[in-house]
Order: structure tokens, then sequence, then C-alpha cells
């Protein structure tokens, strides 16, 4: 056989330029360099995804494997292995010609084994007068000698995906336990507020899980458990906190709706709110402050504050904060809104207050009178930053909005 189109008992096949560079590689394999064939075969294995083979593809290649008499794969020494189909069949569990014939070429694809062809398309090896192989026609194992680094590096990607997945599963178990916990709790103790929009919210949220296929789209997912937690808490101490204790239940239940709006024009204060602000004397502080969300949660909602950050990318939160800093000069907002802001919310959430303020800039006629707002706001227990971060995630991401 030859290295361009050619006829062969695969079928014709075409040489591409993945299979062309592919074969380059293996060309200048470093001198001397040797690997376990079974544990570059462990790492194909663990890889397979990322590969795009399939479990019979993977028996495939360990039948070439044990053609191949050494423990170790070695450049010094010939890399080409050349049973027959029926051979191959055997060792493969019995995998049938045509089968057999479309998994070698999916490790041909994949880029772990080459064709070395013999002019009459037949596989074969030619000794010397010493006994050695001078000539081999067959499949070469080159590639995974090549490969080894790259193969042990994607497994051990696969391998972080999943832990990283698992661990999200067992973070989102527990978020939604907690929530059900406080649902369960309010209801039992009578606490006012619309409990049933909460759990309405909770019952979404956990069909949005079902859904879920990637590990993205289960962060998202225990984003949303993680705001619908913040929420409850707050609406529970909202109650127990004696100086909201003449709040009414009309007020209380906006609260909770705003945790499943999917605007945010009801955040926004009115336009004679917005001019010409005046100073009121600030309630008394007792309260805890508004929790601080996870950052990462806040960079997804609010993707615009790190083009003003150093270096153009957020990492803590006092590079948030620092970033905030400079949107608030941006926009305008005067140092004693900002202050204000801090002192309320704390400096943290007066950060993603101001990173929220800039992803809606376009919609606000004055961000130093809409902080101002959302400052008296929380002083009162009447805001909460959650629903503000669900409503610009949800709109960053259409295809969960259309699912809520």
């Amino acid at each position: 056989m030859q290295t361009g189109n050619v006829t062969t008992p695969f079928g014709r096949r075409p040489m591409t330029l993945a299979l062309v560079k592919g074969q380059l590689a293996t060309a200048n394999i470093k001198a001397g360099k040797t690997v376990d064939k079974w544990k570059v075969y462990r790492s194909a294995c663990e890889a397979r995804a990322l590969l795009g083979l399939r479990d019979r593809a993977l028996a495939v290649l360990n039948a070439l494997l044990s053609f191949y008499p050494e423990q170790e794969l070695s450049e010094d020494r010939n890399l080409v292995v050349f049973p027959s189909n029926a051979q191959l069949s055997i060792r493969s569990n019995g995998i049938a010609g045509t089968t057999l014939r479309e998994n070698l070429a999916l490790l041909v694809d994949a880029g772990l084994i080459h064709r070395n062809d013999s002019p009459n398309g037949k596989r074969y090896a030619r000794k010397g007068s010493d006994g050695e192989i001078e000539t081999a026609y067959g499949f070469s194992l080159a590639p995974l000698l090549a490969r080894a680094e790259e193969l042990a590096l994607m497994a051990h990607q696969v391998a972080e995906e999943s832990r990283q997945l698992r661990i999200t599963k067992e973070r989102i178990t527990i978020a939604r336990r907690n929530v059900r916990k406080l649902i369960t709790a309010a209801v039992e103790e009578g606490a006012p507020g619309n409990w049933q929009a909460v759990e309405s919210a909770l019952v979404g949220a956990i069909a949005r899980i079902k859904l879920a296929k990637t590990v993205e789209a289960f962060e998202a997912c225990l984003d949303e458990l993680n705001l619908l937690n913040e929420e409850a808490v707050n609406l529970l101490e909202i109650q127990l906190n004696p100086q909201n204790s003449d709040t009414n239940d009309s007020e209380i239940r906006r609260h909770i709706q705003n945790s499943n709006t999917e605007s945010l024009n009801e955040l926004e204060p009115r336009s004679e709110k917005e001019q010409g602000e005046t100073t009121v004397p600030k309630p008394n502080r007792g309260t805890e402050p508004i929790k601080a969300f996870p950052l990462g949660m806040v960079l997804r909602a609010c993707p615009q504050i790190s083009d003003y950050a150093v270096g153009g990318t957020i990492s803590h939160w006092r590079e948030l904060m620092a970033a905030a800093v400079v949107v608030r000069t941006m926009l305008g907002v005067s140092p004693s809104a900002y202050q204000d802001a801090c002192e309320t919310m704390g400096p943290e959430n007066a950060a993603v207050a101001m990173a929220c303020v800039l992803e809606r800039a376009q919609h606000i006629t004055s961000a130093g009178g809409y902080l101002r707002d959302l400052t008296r706001r929380s002083e009162k227990g009447e805001f909460s930053l959650g629903p503000m971060l669900m409503a610009l995630l949800r709109a960053h991401d259409p295809q969960r909005q259309q699912s809520a």
C-alpha cells in the first residue's frame, strides 16, 4: 500500500493533513525514549472521551499491543505489529471483520496508531540474515510512544473534571437539603412570607439539575441553589430581627417575588429618585450585613467588571473591590454614595452592587442615585443582591432563561 489514496482491505481512506502531521511528529521521537505500553494504554482508556473512542476501539488497541513482544515501547526497536485480521479478531474478543476495520480506522483517526503499508497491502515482516526484523508492514505503535506525555495529561484532565463534577454534585445535594430544611422550618413555625414561591423556585432549580450534563451546567445550578438559600435565610432574618418586626406581609411577598424575577426593572429606582439625592439620617445598623456571594458566581453574572481590573482578570475579592472603585469613578458615582454602600452592605457586597450597576448602566439614568436607592433599601431589609445576580446570570445564559 501507499501513503496516499489507496485501496486496501480496509477500503479507500484519504490521507488527511492531520494524519500527515501525526506521522511527522512520530518521526521526531527523542532518541532512547521508552514507555510502558500498558501505562500509555491506560492513559488512552481514561482519555477516551477526549479522543473520541469507544470501548471496542480500545479493545482493538489492547489486542495490537499484545502483539508487541516487549513490555516497553522503545524508540530503538521495531514498533510495527503485523497481525492478520483473524488474529486481531480473536484477541479483540471475537469482533466481526467489519467492526474490526471500523475501529482500526478510529484508532488511526485518533492518532494512536499509523498504518505502515506494504506494496501489496498485506501485513508481514522481513527478517535480515541475523534473524532480526529488518522491515515490517502493518500498524505502527510509534504514536503511542510519541504522545505518551500528552495522553497522560489528557487522562489527568478527564480525572480532574470527574472529580470536580463529583464535588459539585455533592454541594448541590447539600444546598438542596439546606433550602428544603429552611422551607420546612418556616412553614412549620408559621413564619410569614410567600414560601410557596420559594418552593416553586426550588422545584424549578431541581428540574434544571436533571437536564445538566457538563460541569459548567452543574455549577450554574449550584449558583442558583446558593442564591435561593441566601434569599430564604435573608427572609427569615427579616422576620426574626426586632427592628423589622413592623414589616407588613406585602413587603415580605415582594421580597420573595424578587427572588424569582427574570427582570431587573423592579430593582431600579424611579427617575425622581435618581435626581437630586438628598442625605437622610442613617438608621441603626445593628442588623447583619448582606452575605457575600461566591466570587466565581459574581464574575459570571457581571463579566464586564473584569475589564477594569489590573491585567483584565479578577481572581480575588480585593481585585474586585479595586475594580469597583475604578467603575465608580467612570460612572460618576460620588465617593460618599459608594462609602455609604460599603458601610451598609459591606465592602465586598458594595463592589458586587457596583459590578451589577455596570452591567445595567445603559438602562440607568443616574448610577449614583441608583446606588443610593439600593443602599437605603438594604438598610430597611427590602433589598438583597441575590435576585439581581440571578437575573444577570439568566440574562447571560439564554438557554437557561428559556428553561426557567
